[in-house]
């Protein structure tokens, strides 16, 4: 028999896991050794948190990373085929989203192994959820060009798209360039579409705020260095 991929979500920062992780999702922490990560050490920590009885020393880690290798993620599932049970995690959030863990998951469901997601936040769906806006029509680009000149030339690309279906357009940055995304969508967006900025979701310092793209000219948020989420969309 084979063993079970159990996709654990963390929470979205440094707040107490019991805010916003299930106790049926924090109880898996005692149950399974296995633990495919991003980072050695939050993961650690992350776990410590949510509540770990027993010694670290007893469970095993393997990295999962953007730079892991093709027969290093092979590696990690040999550890279900030999009927262990694995939990995958992210570093902030649910797993396999945006995230490096698909490649394991994509291997699992090759190898007929059973999948089981499990409940918790992602800032994607919340800061749609508190947006306003189209959550029946809606695309997630992720991280959006690092240089300036395609960056816009994206921007454009989807607030067309806003403007043909009406569909919600939704993407990220690394927090330390936030401001400068900002600046770029509103420079670049017209006046009467909708962006919605949502930063430090489920945080005590959470900042959701929609408004349209002639508003924000007027006023920018203070998100430099700080986890956001943003949307383009219409009414």
């Amino acid at each position: 028999m084979n063993g079970t991929l159990y996709l654990m979500p963390v929470t979205l920062g440094d707040n107490p896991p019991e805010e916003v992780i299930p106790n049926y999702v924090l109880n898996f922490v005692n149950r399974i050794d296995h633990y495919a990560v991003e980072d050695l050490r939050t993961a650690r920590r992350y776990l410590k948190k949510a509540g770990l009885g027993k010694s670290l020393d007893d469970l095993h880690f393997y990295l999962l990373n953007e730079h892991s290798r093709p027969e290093e993620v092979s590696e990690i599932l040999a550890v279900l085929n030999s009927g262990a049970d694995l939990v995958l995690m992210s570093e902030a959030g649910v797993p396999a989203v945006a995230d490096p863990g698909s490649d394991l998951v994509s291997l699992a469901h090759e190898n007929r192994i059973r999948v089981v997601p499990l409940a918790g936040p992602s800032s994607i769906m919340l800061a749609l959820m508190a947006s306003g806006m189209n959550g029946q029509d809606f695309r997630f680009h992720g991280y959006l060009p690092v240089k300036r000149p395609q960056r816009i030339n994206t921007v454009k690309k989807l607030e067309n798209r806003v403007r043909e279906s009406g569909s919600t357009q939704i993407f990220m940055e690394t927090p330390y360039r936030n401001m400068g995304l900002f600046e770029d969508i509103v420079k670049t967006c017209r006046d009467d579409t909708r962006l919605c900025v949502a930063a430090d979701i489920t945080l005590p310092g959470e900042f959701i705020k929609t408004m349209y793209i002639r508003d924000w000219r007027k006023e920018a948020p203070a998100i430099h260095k700080r986890p956001t989420v943003f949307l383009i969309g219409t009414l």
